[in-house]
């Protein structure tokens, strides 16, 4: 048993949607969440620069004892885990779209992509593309815009929708059955996608995926928490703490969110 607590950080609000399926699975796991808006989008920043926060980040986490590092953003993943793994001892979880599962089901094979800029350049992105998406077309669509509405707490803004439709609409042209979502920001915005895609369109996101392997590495390393304690969980912003503990709400999480210049 080790009942120091997991951390997870992402570039904002979004990783929230990755910790939300963590505390379903592990309910007795204590979290720590860091939401660097300060500095989102990451998909916008240099490789260079992704580094060097995913590292701020982790050194702020591991200053609070964590077990092991959720790197709760596809962006921060593609282009900084390598080097998180090499430089810190403990393990690390990363994100990355779920190309696979959708190639597998896709009956009309074209699949679609919608991430930032970071994600859909990386070389992590393209190696996952070309060894699980044989004879599968994949309609890559960068999200420019987005994150920021979702961090402002744009979510039903005729903004957003706007932009979704515009980014969405081609995809469908081509054939697309299946939506890919690269970024742990977007799952907030699949309540107006179901507005825009047709019924036969499947939305998938890596959210429990992420969480069954957060489990798999916690029993491989002897990590899980007592199983008879709840987790507690504290969740930390650099700016307002306001667009966080809304999206905290249904969770009754918003009295657990600090602000931490971090």
């Amino acid at each position: 048993m080790d009942n120091r607590p997991i951390g997870i950080f992402d570039s904002g609000i979004g990783g929230t949607s990755i910790w939300s399926e963590i505390q379903e699975l592990l309910p007795n796991e204590d979290c720590i969440y860091l939401a660097d808006s300060k500095n989102a989008p990451y998909g916008e920043q240099s490789n260079e620069r992704i580094i060097a926060l995913s590292i701020k980040n982790v050194e702020h986490l591991l200053a609070q004892d964590c077990k092991m590092v959720v790197v709760a953003c596809n962006t921060a993943t593609t282009n900084a885990i390598e080097y998180l793994r090499d430089h810190y001892s403990i393990p690390f979880i990363g994100i990355e779209p779920a190309i696979k599962p959708a190639a597998l089901r896709s009956q009309s094979k074209i699949v679609g992509v919608l991430a930032t800029k970071g994600t859909l350049s990386s070389s992590l992105f393209h190696s996952t593309s070309k060894n699980h998406a044989a004879g599968i077309t994949i309609l890559e669509q960068q999200g420019t815009g987005l994150v920021e509405l979702i961090e402002a707490g744009q979510l039903q803004s005729p903004e957003l929708f706007g932009l979704l439709e515009s980014y969405i609409t081609p995809m469908l042209e081509q054939g697309m059955d299946h939506l890919v979502l690269g970024c742990t920001h977007y799952p907030y915005l699949i309540p107006v996608l179901r507005k825009i895609l047709p019924k036969n369109v499947t939305i998938i996101d890596s959210g429990r995926a992420v969480a069954k392997q957060t489990k798999n590495v916690l029993e491989k390393f002897n990590l899980l928490a007592d199983l008879n304690k709840k987790g507690k969980h504290q969740f930390y912003t650099n700016i307002n703490k306001k667009v966080l503990a809304g999206i905290l709400t249904p969770f009754n999480m918003e009295s657990n969110v600090n602000f931490l210049d971090f």
